[in-house]
């Protein structure tokens, strides 16, 4: 099983809804930027207004590495598999593992999309990204 969250006061309502498999990104409504992840402040201007709104799910894959050796002890015997940074439709990247595609396949550019783990016993999904 992947590691699982421990969540924050600034990421509980970020997890929370994965249990409903939404996928919330924060977003300012003093400048409009969108970020994730779930921070107490903007990251554009620093106020401490900041909303939540559903993401798509949709994601272009920015940049990967293929893990090789497992790089914590839940990943043992899935290598390879891919750590990436994915660029949702709404703006922000995403630290994410795409899955569901030969490792080889795998390429800068490609368009994604979010599907979602199994719920742990916490009750929260982990959000991953397949080939879209």
């Amino acid at each position: 099983m992947r590691p699982r969250p421990h969540p924050s006061p600034a990421t509980q309502a970020f997890w929370d809804a994965t249990a409903d498999q939404r996928f919330l990104i924060q977003r300012c409504p003093a400048c409009g930027q969108a970020q994730f992840y779930p921070r107490p402040t903007c990251t554009s201007c620093a106020s401490t207004s900041l909303d939540w709104e559903p993401a798509s799910g949709a994601a272009t894959l920015h940049t990967f590495t293929v893990a090789r050796r497992a790089t914590h002890p839940a990943f043992d015997g899935t290598e390879p598999y891919v750590v990436a940074i994915v660029e949702l439709a709404e703006g922000p990247r995403v630290t994410a593992n795409v899955v569901d595609c030969d490792v080889d396949d795998v390429r800068v550019g490609m368009p994604l999309e979010l599907i979602w783990d199994e719920p742990g016993e916490d009750g929260f999904r982990l959000p991953l990204w397949a080939p879209g």
